[in-house]
């Protein structure tokens, strides 16, 4: 199973966004310094977010990306479809009569990746940005403690 890194990078993206936003626009600069990655590669994640609704833009001296709606209502999930990015986890496809290794039935752990790829689907489902921003906060606290 592999999440590629458009995908990752878009969740972090706008997690950063998300965390960053004083409503105020950010632009790709500012998240490719923070988050090490590439303005281009940002360009055309922003792009699919954009046309997804996900984000909105502004021109100017002080444009760049807002979220479209608050990151508790921001799904995961929607973020990485809005990449074309899908969660898979079986060597074939469902609608396929042919199994993982290419014979007529189905592998002998086809049931397991099948339910790994339905439980990684519904966490993407279940998780927004919000709980990505929750998440962080919690334990930089708890490093904070550590440290003390």
């Amino acid at each position: 199973m592999k999440l590629t890194s458009k995908g990752r990078n878009a969740v972090m993206a706008m997690a950063d966004l998300a965390k960053n936003d004083h409503n105020q626009p950010i632009n790709l600069s500012e998240i490719s310094l923070r988050q090490g990655i590439s303005i281009s590669f940002l360009e055309q994640i922003f792009l699919k977010l954009k046309k997804n609704n996900l984000v909105k833009s502004s021109r100017g001296p002080s444009g760049g990306y807002t979220l479209t709606k608050s990151p508790d209502q921001i799904k995961l999930s929607s973020i990485i479809r809005a990449v074309n990015e899908n969660v898979k986890t079986t060597g074939c496809k469902k609608e396929s009569k042919k199994g993982c290794n290419g014979k007529s039935i189905k592998c002998i752990t086809h049931n397991l990746w099948d339910d790994l790829e339905a439980h990684i689907n519904s966490f993407f489902e279940n998780n927004t940005l919000k709980d990505i921003i929750f998440r962080t906060r919690e334990s930089n606290n708890k490093q904070k403690e550590l440290n003390s």
